[in-house]
């Protein structure tokens, strides 16, 4: 057999081995009111298929997935896929104005995408207004098939998911904090798996109860899809075994309590103890808290029950509780973001970019800007709070960024110009300027494909410092340093960690000081960046990064679908 022969067998091979382990997997999602009562009140909310939370969308590294949403209720809906990279499939990223128009009532469009070298834990959401209040659901990306985990197989898998639930609708109080500028009210429970738990009032059967067999290693899913509050959680008597952050796997370390910041995950084996214990424990969840928000100081509460076939009638066995941090127990939160370390192996390599081409600084934090006239408004003096990157507050357009940028018509939409490091200079952490208005635009940074990017994110103590959730759509990046104060170009990079540093795709900007990550722009499209913090209030942070086609066809976005909404 010649060498085109042998060739051409083993491109067979390999196009049926690809066939065997990838699939197709398609999903419905209905868009509708449902009715469901919490804390003894009910209400009718938007929900995915009847369900809060909603359907878990299952799948393996490589598989295709086709989620057809179909829209029945009277707002717009989006849906995002937080986490997954949509290498080349950005038309279906979801965020409204942004990737897509969003799906109007009666509309429906199909969510197509591939998952491309990724696997772990993501989730999906309502990517408009605050309808991910209750329309969110976990993604689970399984290994190709044969392919082990790096770790023992757990006997069983169990997703946990902290939510909220407000007995108001969640889109009056996002109305009213957009007319006055001030912070919008907090919600009235957290949730595990949509149940908030006993230490509710009127809440002790909608309790979530994780039942487990002595001597057993269970996987906990563990996704923060609260809308405002990073969490601290912990199961009473019981130590967690740290494996994966936002689907990348990290060195393995044991902890009694771990910090969860909203949009990120985290993959833990919790191991049960080797015989029955005559006791039950609550696992509990509350906020860490920094800055001058309100936010909901209460605690969720999930009970961690062992069966039993000698004992299955025992009741009134005690009930431990875990100690939790102090709600602004900021030691706690540095020491365990910086045990997070990628695993680094050839199998699962760290390529963080050694080289950059582009330096970026960021200032992110609270600003003003003036009342809507003939308005009442809750900031300082009559403003509005407004949240700002480079004191630029971004303006969400009324047509999709991504839609304009392709078809060449971005004048009136966007400018190309958003500013690589703040206009003005001062002492970011100490005395605030006097000025603190923020200029309300919408600009993109614009960067070539293939281009390394370095962004160092200060948090800044204008109307209060405080920690800032930040997710980036269409890349994973990693986390090189961090610390308090104001960033030091000269002394800080020295201390970077280019070997193993955290790879994920949403970190907290901490309270009074910074973030640097690293990555590379190899996803040609529009991609959002904002705060996971209220992301559609003026208290969100916002802005949008332009990645430009490459040279060669796989490096440049494919057109449009044919039924991509319109505005």
């Amino acid at each position: 057999m010649g060498a085109f022969g042998i060739f051409f067998v083993s491109l067979i091979a390999s196009c049926l081995l690809h066939s065997v382990s990838a699939a197709t997997r398609h999903y419905k999602f209905e868009i509708k009111m449902q009715n469901v009562t919490r804390l003894c009140h009910t209400k009718s909310m938007v929900t995915v298929n009847g369900q809060f939370p909603g359907p878990k969308v299952v799948a393996r590294e490589g598989d295709r997935l086709e989620i057809e949403v179909v829209n029945h209720v009277q707002n717009n809906i989006s849906i995002h896929w937080h986490g997954i990279r949509q290498l080349r499939s950005g038309w279906a990223d979801g965020p409204a104005y942004i990737t897509q128009c969003p799906i109007q009532t009666g509309q429906s469009y199909v969510y197509n995408f591939t998952i491309i070298g990724q696997r772990g834990t993501f989730w999906w959401h309502a990517h408009i207004s605050w309808l991910r209040s209750t329309v969110y659901g976990p993604i689970i990306i399984l290994p190709k098939k044969n392919t082990p985990y790096p770790f023992a197989k757990p006997y069983k898998e169990v997703p946990i998911i902290f939510g909220e639930w407000f007995n108001a609708d969640t889109e009056a109080i996002i109305s009213q904090a957009l007319q006055t500028g001030g912070g919008p009210n907090v919600s009235d429970a957290y949730t595990i798996n949509g149940l908030p738990g006993p230490l509710y009032n009127c809440s002790a059967k909608d309790t979530f109860k994780l039942k487990v067999k002595p001597g057993k290693t269970y996987l906990l899913r563990l996704i923060n899809a609260t809308l405002n509050d990073e969490l601290f959680f912990s199961i009473a008597n019981h130590t967690l075994q740290v494996i994966d952050a936002d689907g990348v796997y990290v060195k393995p370390f044991e902890t009694d309590t771990l910090i969860i910041t909203p949009g990120q995950t985290h993959n833990v084996l919790l191991k049960t103890k080797p015989h029955f214990p005559n006791a039950t424990f609550y696992m509990t969840a509350r906020p860490y808290v920094t800055g001058p928000g309100t936010f909901d100081n209460s605690t969720v509460a999930g009970i961690l029950e062992y069966e039993s076939k000698s004992k299955p009638h025992l009741k009134n066995l005690p009930l431990f509780k875990p100690l939790l941090p102090a709600l602004n127990d900021t030691t706690f939160v540095t020491n365990f973001t910086s045990r997070l370390r990628s695993l680094a192996t050839p199998q699962f390599p760290a390529n963080v970019p050694l080289n950059v081409d582009k330096q970026l600084f960021f200032t992110v934090g609270l600003g003003t800007s003036p009342c809507d006239q003939n308005k009442t408004c809750q900031g300082p003096n009559g403003t509005k709070f407004s949240a700002s990157v480079n004191n630029v507050s971004f303006v969400q357009p009324t047509t999709a960024l991504l839609q304009s940028h392709f078809f060449g018509q971005s004048k009136g939409v966007y400018k190309p110009d958003f500013p690589y490091s703040p206009l003005n200079w001062f002492n970011y952490t100490g005395n605030p300027p006097n000025n603190t208005l923020v200029k309300n635009d919408t600009k993109l940074m614009v960067l070539p494909f293939n281009t390394s990017v370095e962004l160092v994110m200060q948090d800044t103590s204008i109307l209060g410092a405080e920690s800032h959730p930040l997710h980036l759509h269409g890349f994973n990046f990693f986390v090189v340093g961090q610390g308090f104060g104001n960033f030091d170009r000269n002394k800080d990079p020295a201390n970077f960690n280019l070997v193993d540093p955290i790879e994920r795709n949403t970190v907290g900007v901490p309270s009074g000081g910074w973030v640097a990550i690293r990555f590379l722009a190899d996803n040609p499209g529009v991609w959002f960046m904002h705060c996971h913090l209220e992301i559609h209030t003026s208290w969100g942070l916002k802005m949008a990064w332009l990645v430009l086609d490459g040279k060669l066809p796989n490096q440049k976005l494919p057109p449009p679908p044919m039924d991509l909404p319109k505005c």
